[in-house]
């Protein structure tokens, strides 16, 4: 029902690799009585984790969905969380769910603070205008530093953090929170794994700490209304508690800052009060902006309210495979109501869909569930043909929602079935991985004819290799790493092209007149643009130049690897009016591309990754001349409490195998994280040595 809906929350946990997302969303499930046993990632029973190989390496792979109830102030709560990965070769994963959340909540640990990947992720809810509330995380580790974190988020991340609860010791010690709204202590008892926490008074040693925090706190509400501003003149202490919590969750869901909290999910401290906060501060369904979308005929806009009475409308965010049900599509219902067993139009093919059944996932397991109305997240099955960012709706009140944009991969390699017979299984198997993960992509090399896979790191690819061997039964060889580099060209040149073919009939004619270049900065695709005056070139041969051009950029001239950008500038040409047509003008920019290429100075692109090394100090020098020799540029080093923490960027092709490389020189004592930066022009010899490895020929 619509009027339930302020008490239903969409949420997600985002965080760096081993924040302690998944332990987080355990300790949830166990506080609302989804699970009655505590779930652990280090011994492979967590819920959540529920693929083997995560349950292996201890690491989220895939985002995982579920739905939980929480009771805050006897009122009982909706809560649908999506646990998402911290792998950077998973960040699809990320990308994905923060499209249909209403809200997130942000987690550091309390020793690593704002990490490479936490920047990453906080970018990404940042582009979909999501709010987040921030805990601290990990507070009992060696180490651990609140207040050092709340510095870090606002330096790193630009954003106004505000502590709205005061550890009560660190690392050991760490035993309970302050909370600034209501001015209490509260203190967990271990016996009851967290469930039961007493009030205490607030330790001599943190009354200072507290009535400063707490003073920022009221002020800063304060700031916020005139009203509010009038009492806090005449005392500041008339300001409740009910009006503090309406102005933070207001500057909360208008991204103005996030809340602070802290805790320790591993040792159960502090996720009741996380649970609270999600309820008091993060938006419900119909507190964020209404869905915009187009008519997919006139292109009007189209706004979608949080309305179960709505016309239905609904954005599928992820297929999966599963072995029971078959494949599924989770999908986010923004307006209306789905009932099991009907139809609904996708808008993105333009073909009508039949929904057999509707359920409600926990983790891998689902329940079944009569309808889904707006507001909601569910999963579906006996769809045909549904892919990720497709858009969902009533066929009589169609819509179009915006979609999603994935990065492109940049590692590929060569695969092959053991067996010829399992040539078919192979090709069925990689279609079904490229369905559900955007970011993995197959193809076939024109000169070789092998199946070129391509994915966003090692990591990601061997990920999928192994879910080959174990959910297909597919043995494959694999070839070695390839890195997916690109072409630029760095120099303008004005070029004609004629296109004439005589065929006895009706012949061929193209005539055009343009100028090639690198394109403006920041465009990412062709930048085309139309100067031809007087009708020298029919309009409507204009978008077939286009579309040719588009096309030849796949292929570049240099070593046949696609062109990131260029920048096209059509500025005159003529026709024939019997011998043109649309086809004509499409082969001339195919072949006026090629031509043009040759005649400007070309450049080979390598992507370029963001290293971060954490290391003891003895092993920093050896660590340092390592990512020297790999071509890398170091950007800065920083101490952290005994070691030191290297930002560098390095060119990908120097960094197959670098974790074992990095094992062995530090004795498995340092970490590492890498995620795509940038492409950037490859020196000279580099390229050299890849066109000879390639055609055999010096360039």
């Amino acid at each position: 029902m619509a009027r339930d809906l302020k008490y239903t929350r969409n949420i997600g946990i985002m965080a760096h690799i081993d924040a302690g997302k998944t332990t987080t969303t355990e300790r949830v499930l166990f506080y609302t009585g989804v699970n009655h046993r505590l779930g652990e990632t280090h011994d492979g029973s967590a819920t959540m984790d529920w693929m083997v190989q995560e349950q292996e390496r201890g690491i989220t792979i895939t985002s995982a969905a579920t739905t939980t109830f929480w009771s805050f102030n006897e009122k009982q709560y909706k809560v649908n969380i999506i646990d998402t990965p911290g792998h950077v070769d998973f960040t699809v994963e990320v990308e994905r769910s923060l499209r249909v959340l209403d809200g997130a909540i942000a987690l550091f640990c309390a020793v690593g603070g704002v990490e490479p990947q936490s920047e990453t992720v906080w970018r990404q809810a940042d582009k979909y205008k999501v709010p987040r509330i921030s805990f601290v995380n990990k507070m009992d580790r060696a180490g651990a530093d609140f207040f050092n974190v709340v510095e870090k988020i606002r330096e790193r991340l630009g954003m106004n953090a505000v502590p709205l609860q005061i550890p009560i010791g660190e690392e050991e010690e760490f035993k309970g929170i302050i909370d600034l709204i209501t001015n209490r202590a509260y203190i967990w008892e271990d016996q009851s794994l967290g469930t039961v926490f007493v009030e205490i008074p607030i330790p001599d040693e943190l009354v200072e700490t507290v009535a400063t925090y707490r003073t920022k706190l009221v002020e800063g509400c304060a700031e916020e209304s005139e009203e509010l501003l009038e009492k806090f003149m005449d005392d500041p202490d008339s300001i409740s508690e009910e009006e503090m919590t309406a102005i933070i969750r207001k500057a909360t869901i208008d991204r103005r800052i996030t809340p602070v909290l802290c805790g320790s999910a591993f040792k159960n401290k502090g996720i009741q009060s996380l649970l609270d906060a999600v309820i008091k501060f993060l938006p419900s369904p119909l507190d964020v902006e209404a869905i915009e979308g187009i008519h997919p005929k006139t292109e009007k806009s189209i706004i979608r309210k949080a309305d179960a009475n709505e016309p239905f409308a609904a954005l599928a965010f992820k297929i999966a495979n599963d072995p029971y049900v078959g494949r599924l599509c989770f999908f986010r219902v923004y307006s209306g109501t789905l009932n099991a067993g009907s139809y609904i139009y996708n808008a993105s093919t333009n073909k009508k869909e039949r929904i057999s059944r509707i359920l409600q996932m926990h983790a891998n397991k689902q329940n079944p569930i009569e309808k889904i109305e707006a507001g909601d997240i569910g999963a579906a099955v006996g769809f045909k043909n549904i892919h990720t960012g497709d858009s969902l709706c009533d066929e009589k009140h169609p819509v179009i929602l915006e979609s999603m944009t994935f990065p492109e991969p940049v590692i590929s390699v060569a695969i092959e079935p053991k067996t010829q017979a399992d040539l078919d299984k192979l090709n069925l198997a990689l279609l079904k991985l490229s369905e559900e993960d955007p970011t993995f992509v197959v193809r076939t090399d024109p000169d070789s004819g092998q199946t070129i896979i391509s994915g966003m790191g090692e990591l990601h690819l061997e990920i999928l290799l192994d879910r080959l061997s174990r959910e297909f039964r597919v043995e494959a060889n694999q070839g070695a790493p390839q890195v997916a580099y690109k072409e630029a060209i760095t120099s303008v040149v004005k070029h004609r092209e004629v296109y004439k073919k005589q065929t006895g009939g009706k012949g061929k004619f193209a005539d055009i007149i343009f100028e090639i270049g690198p394109a403006d900065e920041g465009v990412v695709g062709l930048q085309f643009i139309d100067e031809v005056k007087g009708g020298n070139i029919p309009k409507e041969y204009i978008p077939s130049i286009e579309k040719g051009f588009k096309a030849a950029m796949q292929n570049g001239v240099m070593a046949g690897f696609p062109l990131e950008s260029l920048k096209v500038r059509l500025i005159d040409g003529s026709y024939h009016n019997v011998d043109s047509d649309s086809l004509s003008f499409e082969l001339a920019a195919k072949i006026a591309f090629k031509a043009a290429c040759k005649k400007a100075s070309t450049v080979l692109l390598e992507p370029v990754m963001k290293l971060e090394v954490i290391t003891p100090e003895e092993y920093l020098g050896d660590v340092v001349g390592d990512i020297n020799r790999r071509r890398g540029q170091m950007n800065s080093v920083s101490a952290r409490i005994n070691l030191q923490v290297i930002h560098a960027q390095v060119p990908l092709a120097e960094m197959f195998g670098y974790v074992t490389a990095l094992r062995t020189l530090t004795s498995g004592r340092a970490t590492s994280t890498m995620e795509f930066s940038h492409f950037q022009e490859a020196p000279k010899n580099i390229s050299d040595e890849l066109i000879y490895k390639l055609y055999g020929v010096k360039s």
